[in-house]
């Protein structure tokens, strides 16, 4: 099952909502600091709702912490970026890869986007549009990775 990685996240409603969208298709969600916000922040807390029980979390205080854990498990590192590629949409992914998604307002920072397997972007019509909500774009990618691997039904 691919997992959900978010890269010095900032806005806790955005991890929140990430969160529920992890919890509702059992997939792994890790946190990688320093964050914008405690893991105890209330806006947290209220975008995930009560499914915090049901998150598969992990949390890697530093960039390194989160490489060295990486390193011990097998999978690609999958970056979502305005700088990708490809299209997500044509992009064929695989079971234990990795999904990254950057912080809201600085995206992935440059040691993880040269760390990365591939990068890929989310396309948009239009072009003075810079990017997607954090949380909207964990679930269009989400969910495309599970319909071609067969995991929706």
């Amino acid at each position: 099952m691919p997992r959900v990685v978010l890269v010095h996240p900032q806005i806790p409603p955005n991890t929140g909502n990430i969160a529920r969208t992890c919890a509702a298709t059992g997939t792994e969600l890790h946190l990688v600091g320093p964050l914008g916000f405690e893991i105890s922040d209330r806006y947290l807390k209220r975008a995930g709702l009560d499914y915090w029980p049901y998150v598969n979390l992990h949390f890697h205080p530093t960039v390194t912490d989160f490489q060295n854990h990486h390193k011990r498990h097998s999978g690609r590192l999958i970056g979502f970026s305005v700088r990708g590629t490809e299209s997500y949409i044509k992009y064929p992914f695989q079971d234990d890869d990795w999904l990254l998604f950057g912080s809201e307002t600085e995206g992935l920072p440059p040691e993880i986007l040269t760390a990365c397997d591939n990068l890929v972007y989310i396309p948009m019509a239009q072009p003075n549009v810079r990017s997607l909500n954090l949380s909207v774009s964990v679930a269009i990618a989400l969910f495309e990775v599970r319909r071609q691997l067969g995991y929706l039904s």
